[in-house]
C-alpha cells in the first residue's frame, strides 16, 4: 500500500487510512533505514564524545555512560509526547487540535502518537539517535565493574580493595542512579514537550519526503561507506606507529548501524507479543550484553587484544583490541537502549509489569556478564588492553 502524499477525503479519513497504513512503500523503508543509519553514526559518537568528556579530576560520578542514558532518555520522553513535530501526518495540514472535549483530545492525541511512530524522521530521532545514544549493555558493564571494584577513577589512582558489603553497595549505586535518572529525564522530557508546546514548530512534511529524505539518504549511506573506507585505509597507516587513530571512534561507527538494524527488526518482530513484557527490547539488550562481555573477555586476554608489554604489541594485536572495542561501542551500544526501555517502564500499564520487566531485564543481564566476564576475571585474572 503507497504512502499517501496529499489529502484524498476528509481529514479525519486520511487520518484513519494513515492508522492503519503499514510501512510496505519501498521509498518509505529506504528513507525510514537511511535515518537509522545516519542517525545511528550521530548517536554513537554522541555517546563517546559525551563518555570522554564526563572523565575529569574529581568527578563524582564515574559511570561516563550516565549521561549520555540521561540525555537520550530526556529527548525520547519530549519526542514521545510531543504533539507538535509531525502534525502533517503523511502530508495533511495541520489541523487545529480539540481544546474544549477531553476525550476528543486524548483520543487524537493517541491517534497521532500511533501515526508518527510510521514517519521515517521519527523513527530515525527515536530509535536511530535515543537509541543509539543511550546504551544497556555499558550500563550493565560498568554494573558488574563497580561489583568488581574495577570502575576507573580519573586520576587514575590505585582503588584499595574492599569486602564483598562495599561491592554490593556500589553495584546498588550503579543501578539506582542510572535507573532513576533515567526514568527522571524521561518524565522531564514530556514535561518540556508540553511546557514548549505553544511555540513548537511543526516540520513540513512536503519539505521532508522532497528535500531532507533524500538528503539524510546520501549522507546516511554515504558516511557509513567512508566510515568503512577509513577503517581499512586509515590516514595514519603511513606511518611509523599506525593503526592509532582510527581506534578512537571509526570502528564503533562501522558497526553502529548494524545493532541499530537488530534492535529495530527484533523490536518490531516481537514487541507486539507480549503486551506486558516488552520481548524484542528485551532481547536485544541481553544478547548486546552477552556480545560486549564476550568481547570484553576477549579483549583483557594475553594476545588477542592485550601484550605482555605494550610497547611491544605486534600492530594486529592492536587493531584486534581496537575492533573488539569497536564492536562493544558500536554494535552493542546500539543494538542495547535505556531509552526505550526506561520507556517502557513508565509506559506498561500494571506497575507490576513493569518492575518485572526491569529487574528480569538487570538480573538475567547482570547474571551473563558475571558468568562470562567474571569467571575469566576471578581465575586467570584481566590485563589492561593495548588500545585501552
Amino acid at each position: 500500500m503507497s504512502t499517501p502524499e496529499a489529502p484524498v477525503e476528509s481529514a479525519p479519513k486520511q487520518r484513519e487510512d494513515a492508522v492503519l497504513q503499514p510501512l510496505s512503500h519501498p521509498a518509505t523503508q529506504f528513507y525510514t533505514l537511511s535515518y537509522l543509519v545516519f542517525f545511528s553514526i550521530f548517536g554513537t559518537l554522541a555517546r563517546l564524545g559525551l563518555q570522554a568528556l564526563t572523565v575529569y579530576p574529581g568527578a563524582p560520578v564515574v559511570t561516563g555512560v550516565l549521561w549520555a542514558n540521561v540525555g537520550g532518555s530526556l529527548l525520547m520522553g519530549f519526542l514521545l509526547e510531543d504533539q507538535n513535530l509531525f502534525r502533517e501526518e503523511w502530508g495533511q495540514p495541520a489541523t487545529a487540535r480539540p481544546r474544549d472535549d477531553p476525550d476528543e483530545a486524548r483520543e487524537r492525541a493517541k491517534q497521532h502518537t500511533t501515526v508518527k511512530k510510521t514517519i521515517p524522521l521519527y523513527i530515525g530521532l527515536t530509535t536511530g539517535f535515543c537509541g543509539c545514544f543511550t546504551s544497556f549493555s555499558s550500563f550493565i558493564r560498568d554494573v558488574f565493574l563497580a561489583l568488581t571494584n574495577d570502575l576507573s577513577t580519573p586520576s587514575h589512582d590505585p582503588i584499595a580493595s574492599r569486602n564483598g558489603g562495599y561491592s554490593f553497595m556500589a553495584l546498588v549505586a550503579v543501578i539506582l542512579t542510572t535507573v532513576a535518572l533515567s526514568l527522571a529525564a524521561l518524565m522531564f522530557g514530556t514535561h518540556l514537550a508540553l511546557a514548549l508546546d505553544p511555540i513548537t514548530p511543526t516540520v513540513p512534511f512536503r519539505f521532508t519526503r522532497r528535500y531532507l529524505d533524500p538528503l539524510v539518504g546520501l549522507l546516511g549511506w554515504g558516511c557509513w561507506l567512508g566510515a568503512v573506507f577509513l577503517a581499512i585505509w586509515p590516514p595514519d597507516r603511513h606511518d611509523p606507529a599506525p593503526e592509532v587513530w582510527r581506534g578512537r571512534a571509526v570502528f564503533a561507527i562501522v558497526f553502529a548501524p548494524l545493532g541499530c538494524f537488530l534492535r529495530f527488526y527484533v523490536s518490531l518482530a516481537l514487541n507486539a507479543r507480549l503486551p506486558a513484557f516488552p520481548l524484542g527490547t528485551f532481547a536485544v539488550n541481553i544478547f548486546g550484553t552477552i556480545i560486549l562481555a564476550m568481547c570484553y573477555d576477549l579483549q583483557h586476554v594475553p594476545g588477542i587484544g592485550t601484550a605482555l608489554v605494550a610497547a611491544t604489541a605486534a600492530s594486529s594485536i592492536l587493531t584486534s583490541c581496537q575492533v573488539l572495542q569497536g564492536v562493544m561501542d558500536g554494535f552493542c551500544g546500539s543494538a542495547t537502549t535505556i531509552s526505550t526501555w526506561v520507556a517502557e517502564l513508565h509506559g506498561l500499564r500494571k506497575r507490576r509489569d513493569a518492575y518485572l520487566y526491569g529487574v528480569v531485564s538487570i538480573a538475567v543481564a547482570l547474571a551473563f556478564f558475571v558468568i562470562i566476564a567474571g569467571s575469566l576475571g576471578w581465575t586467570r585474572g584481566f590485563v589492561d588492553p593495548v588500545c585501552g
